[in-house]
C-alpha cells in the first residue's frame, strides 16, 4: 500500500468520522509520516526482534524502527507487535532490553507478545512454545504494565 492511498483514504475516513489504525514494519521517513499523521489516530507496529543482527538477516535496519517508534509515540496512540520466533528472538535477555526500551519511550505502550506459526519461507521452524511465550510477557511486564500475548 503506498503512502498516497493511505493518505487520501485516511482524510476521507476522519471527513467521515472515521478513525483509522496503522499498521507498518516501521519504515516510514518524516515526510511520510507528516502527510499521515493528522489522520492517523493510533497504530500498532512491529518490532521484529531487538538486535541489529536479527534486523540485518531480515534486510532491514533496527534504529530504523526505533525511530519511527520513538516519533509516532509523540503524536499518537502507538501499540508493538513483536513475533517470537524460535530461535531468532526468543531469549528473555532480548525481550528485557526491548520492553526496557519501550517504557524509555512510554511505560504505558502496550506490548503484544505474539507466537509464531510455520509458513511460508519459514516452515523448517517449529511453532514458539506457548510456555515461552507467557515467560516472555512475564518478563517484559517487569517493564511495562500493558503487555498481551497473542496467538496462543
Amino acid at each position: 500500500v503506498g503512502l498516497e492511498f493511505v493518505r487520501d483514504t485516511a482524510h476521507l475516513a476522519h471527513e467521515r468520522g472515521l478513525v483509522n489504525v496503522l499498521v507498518s514494519n516501521g519504515y516510514v521517513n518524516d515526510g511520510p509520516l507528516h502527510e499521515v499523521a493528522p489522520f492517523i489516530d493510533a497504530a500498532n507496529i512491529d518490532l521484529k526482534g531487538f538486535t541489529a543482527a536479527h534486523y540485518q538477516r531480515l534486510g532491514g535496519d533496527l534504529h530504523t524502527v526505533q525511530e519511527f517508534i520513538a516519533r509516532a509515540a509523540r503524536s499518537t496512540h502507538v501499540e508493538v507487535t513483536t513475533l517470537i520466533v524460535p530461535g531468532e528472538n526468543d531469549t528473555e535477555e532480548e525481550m528485557a532490553a526491548e520492553a526496557e526500551w519501550l517504557a524509555s519511550i512510554d511505560p504505558q505502550i502496550p506490548l503484544h507478545v505474539t507466537r509464531f506459526f510455520p509458513h511460508y519461507r519459514m516452515q523448517e521452524r517449529a511453532a514458539t512454545d506457548i510456555a515461552l511465550i507467557y515467560r516472555l510477557r512475564e518478563v517484559a511486564s517487569a517493564y511495562l504494565p500493558h503487555v498481551y500475548v497473542g496467538n496462543c
